[in-house]
Order: structure tokens, then sequence, then C-alpha cells
């Protein structure tokens, strides 16, 4: 059972005197406007369900004023913000009220449920949105947050049915908030539940745009946890959860979203997988191009050229330079050919195949007279020639490295800063 608190009295400052409001109570009105509820086709007697859960009683129990509840509910209702009047009527409650236990109403509950006509932990479509609307405004009380989330996280985890009323009532939104608010407050209560709910019920490419189009910061904020400092099974699970995410944002955001990503996105190995996995696409490709990521890929592997990233790097710009913008981009960075250059033979054997199929692609589509200047002021021809020399049982990188000398070799065998007998004996 959820239980769910009314929210719509004004809760008490720090010196603790709280002042209900004026009797505007909801629950009444909602409980006879929908007499019988349905759950799965199955009636459920109005008078079974508690007016502050609505939920199926198990230990209901009536208050002075002659209304029954759940006792778990009108304690927690009495305990928050030292309510003192029924929640139904708004009446007075006597401080001492220790409450009557139904018992008629009790067997009646417990009889129902014995008739093999119901299961207890299902609920209507009606039932449950109402659950969650009221968990969601929870969110907003510091005392009931925490308890909420879990209880969104508990609904959501059940079956896909709640998922689907969960979404319709705007969980997405409240979640997406939640985990913002960690990063902007740099605190990790509740991120863990907010990333769980998120994962379960996924995001659809309209409810991408609607939600990262209004808040900015939800790239950075699951970028943020991606970079958290920590290797626990929690952690663990919420970095796998974010990246899950921000590869469904990535996959369906519209450009101008991706263009405003600044350097720090491009910095953890797991946002490196994610782009990785987006951009075989081609429409990702594009918005990655337009949004500098060659430019900031270079400079991250100047900065921290590590194998894992390198690898994963190497891979990236592979296929963002299978584009005519993208190639244009790296050979827009002073030190972009002279990078790819450099880790071909240097780091391994994959981070080098990649840097190699990159300089063909630039040599066979690229190659105007000042780029195949530069690769010869940057050593990227002798570095072909040393392929050729060194990798034997490798044919594929062998013929890589052959084919580019060979359509060039016109051009540089004329360059006085290289020697042609060179060229010529590692040709043959």
């Amino acid at each position: 059972m959820w239980v769910v608190k009314k929210v719509d009295e004004k809760v008490g400052d720090k010196s603790g005197s709280t002042k209900p409001e004026e009797p505007q109570v909801e629950v009444e009105g909602l409980r006879q406007s929908f007499k019988v509820e349905k759950m799965d086709d199955i009636e459920i007697p109005h008078h079974f369900i508690c007016p502050i859960s609505l939920q199926i009683m198990k230990d209901p129990v009536t208050v002075a004023t002659g209304i029954t509840y759940e006792r778990d509910s009108i304690q927690r209702w009495q305990s928050h913000g030292q309510n003192k009047t029924c929640p139904v009527t708004n009446q007075p409650l006597p401080i001492d009220d220790d409450f009557t236990p139904n018992h008629n109403l009790r067997r009646l509950i417990q009889s129902w449920r014995a008739s093999d006509q119901v299961t207890p932990s299902k609920q209507s479509c009606f039932q449950m949105k109402v659950i969650a609307i009221n968990l969601i405004k929870n969110l907003k009380v510091l005392d009931l947050k925490f308890e909420s989330l879990k209880s969104l996280e508990s609904l959501a985890s059940e079956s896909e049915n709640n998922r689907v009323c969960l979404k319709e009532v705007g969980v997405v939104r409240a979640m997406f908030s939640i985990v913002v608010s960690c990063y902007q407050n740099c605190i990790i209560v509740g991120l863990k539940e907010a990333l769980n709910v998120l994962y379960l019920v996924r995001l659809t490419q309209d409810e991408t745009h609607s939600i990262v189009a209004k808040n900015d910061r939800i790239i950075s904020s699951l970028t943020w946890v991606l970079d958290l400092d920590a290797c626990d099974e929690i952690y663990t699970t919420m970095k796998f959860h974010a990246m899950v995410l921000l590869k469904d944002i990535m996959q369906h955001a519209k450009s101008h979203v991706l263009e405003r990503l600044n350097r720090e996105f491009f910095k953890t190995i797991e946002v490196l997988h994610v782009m990785l996995s987006t951009c075989t696409w081609p429409r990702n490709c594009a918005m990655m191009i337009d949004s500098g990521a060659v430019f900031e890929l270079v400079e991250l592997e100047l900065r921290s050229p590590e194998k894992a990233l390198t690898e994963v790097i190497m891979a990236i710009l592979f296929h963002l330079c299978s584009s005519a913008d993208g190639r244009a981009q790296l050979l827009g960075h002073a030190a972009g050919i002279a990078m790819i250059t450099k880790r071909i033979g240097t780091v391994s054997q994959k981070a080098g195949e990649r840097a190699l199929m990159i300089i063909s692609l630039i040599s066979k589509f690229s190659g105007t007279d000042g780029v195949l200047q530069e690769m010869v002021r940057v050593g990227t021809v002798e570095k072909l020639c040393t392929v050729l020399q060194v990798y034997d049982g490798n044919s594929y990188t062998r013929d890589t490295a052959k084919d580019i000398l060979k359509r060039h070799l016109n051009v540089w065998s004329g360059s006085p800063c290289l020697d042609a007998t060179i060229l010529t004996v590692c040709l043959r």
C-alpha cells in the first residue's frame, strides 16, 4: 500500500505553529463523485476505500466525526504539521482520540478479498492517477519528498500499466526536476530513485523534445551523474540509468540542443560511449558536428591521451569524418592531422587502425595540396611508410597504408622533405 498524504494544509514554520486552511477538502467530493471504484472490471465498494490514501483499507478505524480511515493514514495525517482536524469534514478531532476500530467493516473487506474476485495489489487507472498526482505534489514538501520518491519508484517498477499512468500525470517532468535539483545542489538524496523511475518509464521522441527544450540543465545533470566519483553498486546503477537516458536524449534531441553542449560534456568515457552508439545515425552525426564535437574530441585527446579514451575517440572521429563537414572541422584544428598521425601504431592496434582509416578518408575525399603538404610536414607520410615495414601480418592495415601512398605518390615523391627512394621501395 502506498500512503498518500494531503498537502492542501499550510505547513508549519520552524517554530512548529501550523494553521490549517478553511474547509476546502477535495477528498470527500472525489469519493462522492466516484461511488464505486473499478479495478480491472471488478467493483470495489466505495466505503472500502480510505479517503486519505484512496487505498482499500486493511485496518479501518472511525474517528469522532464518524468518518472511517485506514489507521496508518489518519495517524500520519495527524503527525504531519500537527493536524487536529478530520480530513473530510475539517471538524476538530479530540486531542486524545484513540480511534475506534471498525471491526464490521474490516470483516466485510476481508470477506470480500477472500472471495477470489480481486487481487489486492491491482489498482484502477483512476485510482493510480490520483495516487501519483498526490505523490508528485508531495515532492514539494521536504518531509515527504523522499518517501514519495520511493513510492513512485515502487509504482513504476510494478507494471507497465502503472508506468503509463505515471507518465500521463507528469512524472517524467517531476523526476527530471529532482535530478536537476540534485545537480545544482551537489546532493544525491533521491537521485537514485528519480533516475530509476525515468529509466523504467523511458522517453518518447515528443517527450524528449518537450522536456529538454524547457530545461537546458538536463544534459548537464546527466553528465554530472556519469562523472560522480564512486564505484559502489548504487553509483554504478545510477550511472547506467543516466547513460541510457542520455542516449535516448541524444537520439531524439534537436540540433539546437546539442549545439549548447559545452566542453565538460565530452570528458567522461561513459558520455563518449553514448556518442559512439548514436553517431552512426546520419542525423545524429550531423548534429554532433554542428555542435563542434570534432574540435572538442581533438582537444580532449590532446589533454588526456589514455588508451581507453583514445580508442573511443578514434572510433567516434572515424564516423564523424565520414562526413565532409566532419573532415573540414578536423582539418580546421591546427593539431588535427598531427594528433591522428601520432595515434597510428602508438596506443593500440584498435586505435591505430581507426586513425589510419581517418587519414584514408581525408586523403581520398579532402586531399587538397595544402592538406597533402601538411601530412608531409607532420610526419604522416613517414608513418605510412613505417606501417608498410612493420605490419607484416596485418594485410588490411598494410593495404590501407599502401593505397594512401599510391594515391598521392606523384605529389609526395616531389617533396623536398621526403626521400623519394624510400617511397618507391615501400611501394614495391
